[in-house]
């Protein structure tokens, strides 16, 4: 597909981000379970998955033929950026088959020493045809990855950065101003618990939503029951 092709799939839809990291229970060094994932999650109606690590980008795409948001959590000894944050990263997205390739785009520091800008220019003289989406925690980051000329802003690092409001749900006032400012598509996701909450995310305008731990991480899912549960018991 092309890139108005893949923008016009998921317009209004939710894309399931189907990823397990070391440490996680779901995470098999020998076996990825995420493609089995991510096929019920197409079962359930999803477009496209969001994915981390070349095994599972390959993987999904095999599975489901289903297209897919690559990343590569990387992270390099004192720097704050880890959302596929080098050339290194990016080029393994490319030759695993990324229809879209996701990167932190916030202002904190990476290791190539770039600023924001300067990375996606870097990207664009490599890659001219890869379709990029923005990890961004700010109403100003989400300004300048548009300027710098990615093809998706995603509100995927807000709250997870030491300089962005923290909530318990998704930040829907940062949604609600990057739509009201920017003529490219504009996702939300972050912290989206609820069936209500995706819906109330698609109202304010994001173009899409993007669901993780709510549908793909059923160690936090169990959390939540086990958490309610203590606490009526205190």
């Amino acid at each position: 597909m092309n890139k108005a092709e893949l923008l016009n799939l998921i317009k209004g839809e939710i894309i399931v981000s189907c990823q397990a990291l070391p440490a996680e229970p779901l995470y098999n060094e020998d076996f990825s379970l995420m493609p089995f994932m991510a096929q019920a999650a197409k079962e359930a109606g999803s477009k496209m998955i969001r994915t981390a690590g070349v095994r599972d980008v390959k993987g999904i795409k095999e599975k489901t033929g289903l297209p897919v948001i690559g990343l590569i959590k990387e992270s390099y000894e004192g720097y704050e950026v880890y959302i596929t944050p080098t050339m290194k990263e990016v080029d393994a997205l490319v030759e695993a088959g990324s229809d879209i390739i996701a990167l932190d785009l916030t202002k904190g520091t990476r290791p190539n020493g770039l600023s924001a800008k300067e990375f996606v220019k870097a990207i664009r003289e490599r890659h001219d045809d890869i379709i990029l989406m923005a990890d961004i925690s700010t109403y100003e980051e989400g300004i300048e990855a548009a300027q710098s000329g990615v093809d998706i802003v995603s509100t995927t690092m807000s709250g997870y950065t030491k300089w962005s409001v923290k909530t318990d749900g998704p930040d829907k006032e940062l949604v609600r101003r990057l739509v009201s400012e920017l003529d490219i598509p504009v996702i939300a996701e972050g912290r989206i618990h609820t069936p209500g909450q995706a819906k109330e995310m698609l109202d304010t305008g994001a173009y899409a939503v993007v669901v993780g731990g709510a549908i793909t991480r059923p160690l936090e899912i169990a959390q939540k029951f086990f958490e309610v549960v203590k606490r009526c018991q205190d």
